[in-house]
């Protein structure tokens, strides 16, 4: 059982109303596999969109892009701001990247902008 560390529907952006209204009103971290989008919420919930496109590379290597950052967002979500909604948007290469190189990229730029606190991490 994953408990309190589980990736639940709430806790998802699916809907292409969500992504439009946080990327016309978000702020942008770019790094070099991924744009990083985030904004405030009013749902007292982080929240995660992740998008890939064709250019991203085929089906297999979108979905294992969105599986990583999904994982990513799974064992960080009690480390990111409060109250934000945050789409990552895969770039070219991204599929290439490891777990490891994921966690990292992601990371640095989350924490270079104060969107992730340095508490101890779980297992990531």
């Amino acid at each position: 059982m994953m408990g309190t560390c589980s990736f639940r529907k709430g806790n998802r952006l699916l809907k292409r109303e969500d992504f439009l209204r946080i990327g016309a009103a978000g702020r942008k971290i770019k790094t070099r596999h991924f744009i990083i989008i985030f904004s405030k919420n009013d749902k007292g919930l982080r929240r995660l969109g992740i998008t890939a496109s064709k250019k991203t590379g085929g089906a297999v290597q979108r979905n294992r892009v969105k599986r990583l950052v999904r994982e990513f967002f799974r064992l960080n979500r009690k480390r990111l701001a409060d109250n934000r909604d945050y789409i990552i948007i895969a770039g070219r290469g991204a599929w290439r990247l490891s777990f490891s190189d994921v966690k990292e990229e992601l990371k640095s730029a989350l924490g270079s902008r104060g969107l992730l606190s340095e508490l101890s991490e779980n297992r990531g």
